[in-house]
């Protein structure tokens, strides 16, 4: 068995990744950014907030005695996925990803992409529209420079301060969602134009379906680059890459 695992989590697939290691038996801890104020309870123990950048994840590698680290955090989590790469190679930690596959345009998608979460602001220029911005409340700000429009929001948790925007209507809720539900929260709401970061996965990917069920036009924001890193589809295979990293180690 392997000493002990770090999950970085914050995805259904960190959670999924927890209960196995639950069911397993395997000593393992599942670290959450912190940024929504009631997580779901978990199987296996949970530590909650940053790390203090490079230097603090290595720190926490070395005082835990981390055999093995798994990033499972959003595809947009840029940084600590960064952060994590870099203290796993200083402390010669093995490091894999379990990643979810992008979403791809398919017959009916009406997609314009964009770089960033920048392109995605300035791709809203113009006459003021009803907009579904499914981006978390991390990025709201930066819609703020385009404030003619409706804003559809929906929130984990109640936002904590005054939103940065005039015209919004937030919708607190937890996925996942179904295609139904977002469909009839767009008529509800006369969304015209949703914008999405591609996350990929099935949890969030409802909003998607009925975008091109309503023939609605989708500002879809593409992943950031990430620093080369072994990348794992699925739970099984995290499980055989713990194995065959195990015996490369001579555990």
């Amino acid at each position: 068995m392997v000493a002990s695992i770090l999950i970085l989590g914050g995805t259904t697939e960190a959670t999924a990744l927890a209960q196995a290691m639950a069911e397993r038996g395997q000593p393992a801890v599942l670290s959450l950014a912190g940024r929504v104020a009631r997580p779901k309870p978990q199987p296996i123990a949970t530590r909650v907030g940053g790390f203090g950048g490079v230097a603090g994840l290595v720190d926490y590698l070395r005082a835990n005695r981390i055999s093995h680290v798994v990033d499972a955090t959003h595809p947009f989590a840029a940084t600590m996925s960064a952060h994590a790469v870099a203290a796993c190679a200083a402390v010669g930690v093995p490091l894999a990803a379990l990643t979810r596959p992008p979403w791809t345009p398919g017959p009916g998608d009406r997609w314009h992409r964009v770089a960033d979460m920048d392109a995605a602001v300035a791709a809203l220029a113009g006459p003021p529209r009803r907009v579904m911005a499914a981006v978390g409340r991390m990025h709201l700000e930066r819609f703020a420079a385009q404030p003619q429009h409706f804003y559809l929001l929906r929130l984990v948790d109640p936002p904590a301060a005054p939103l940065p925007l005039p015209h919004a209507h937030v919708v607190v809720s937890r996925g996942p969602f179904t295609q139904a539900g977002d469909s009839a929260l767009m008529r509800d709401h006369r969304i015209d134009l949703v914008v999405s970061k591609n996350a990929g996965g099935t949890g969030a990917r409802a909003k998607i379906d009925a975008a091109r069920a309503l023939s609605l036009p989708v500002v879809m924001v593409d992943r950031p680059a990430l620093p080369a890193r072994t990348d794992l589809a699925s739970v099984p295979a995290v499980f055989d890459w713990l194995a065959h990293t195990q015996a490369d180690l001579g555990v």
